[in-house]
């Protein structure tokens, strides 16, 4: 029985509407869970979702040390040099600017394999050519596996620089896409190379209709600005690593109602900006 009840604690679920603030103000529902969501997209029922079909993701914003900062650092090498960064969350609905430094970490809620699409977008609601920003060989060696509890860091802690660099192109680049699809077979028309790569948009295109409609996603209470925590760190290190049920959770869910776990999941990112024209393409 005690054995039972330790896999029950450390098994890691990321949906559970018992998270969700659904407006609920009786006396039960005031005590606070382990884990607080709040509803971002109040058209997109959190009902008759597959618990196995969610997405999290964070996105993280470097920042530099300061001489009270509790988090994790992340250490970039420039030469004989080395400057270390504080990884900060940002909401789904924050705002990105020009030169800042991200990470992005997401994580599958079932065993499968992760791909990654990345589009910039314009200000009249057109999108450039997306590009296969993961897997590629530089990262975990091309392996885009994936299990519940398992966090995919892109850029990875020892890819150089281990971050994107918001660089707009042209004046009227207001924002990215960017598609993360979990499928439970690996998608065999890929061949995955040492860089980004061009994807067909009648690819993507044909994924998203298939499975990438009526996207939702709940967003974590007071996560904004909260530092990147040792179990996040060794976790994203670490492939055999899998964060536990009491472990740090994403600040983003993102969900598809009536999706199923046979199918591959397709959700839709946006990283927004501060104005028109103020921010740009993850560059490395």
């Amino acid at each position: 029985m005690a054995q039972q009840s330790q896999e029950v604690e450390t098994t890691r679920h990321l949906w559970d509407t018992a998270f969700i603030d659904q407006g609920k103000t009786s006396e039960a529902t005031r005590k606070q869970p382990k884990r607080n969501y709040r509803i971002v997209t109040p058209d997109v029922p959190v009902t008759g979702v597959t618990a196995d079909t969610v997405i999290g993701v964070t996105l993280w914003r470097l920042r530099p040390t300061r001489p009270a900062d509790t988090g994790e650092r992340i250490i970039v090498h420039h030469g004989p040099e080395s400057v270390a960064w504080v990884p900060e969350r940002v909401s789904s609905t924050g705002k990105l600017s020009q030169g800042d430094r991200i990470r992005i970490s997401i994580e599958a809620a079932r065993t499968g394999y992760l791909y990654v699409v990345d589009q910039e977008q314009y200000a009249d609601g057109s999108q450039g050519e997306p590009y296969l920003i993961f897997p590629t060989t530089r990262t975990r060696g091309g392996d885009g596996s994936v299990s519940a509890g398992r966090v995919i860091e892109i850029p990875a802690q020892d890819d150089s620089p281990p971050y994107f660099t918001m660089q707009r192109t042209r004046v009227d680049h207001v924002g990215e896409l960017v598609s993360v699809l979990v499928s439970p077979t690996p998608i065999e028309s890929l061949t995955i190379t040492d860089k980004a790569q061009r994807l067909s948009a009648e690819t993507l295109a044909s994924w998203q209709k298939s499975w990438g409609n009526q996207t939702g996603r709940i967003e974590m209470v007071n996560g904004d600005g909260k530092p990147w925590t040792k179990q996040e760190k060794d976790a994203g290190a670490d492939g055999t690593r899998s964060l536990k049920e009491d472990e740090p959770a994403p600040q983003t869910i993102y969900y598809r109602p009536g999706a199923s776990s046979k199918v591959p999941v397709l959700v839709k990112v946006q990283l927004q900006y501060a104005r028109p024209g103020s921010g740009g393409k993850a560059r490395r």
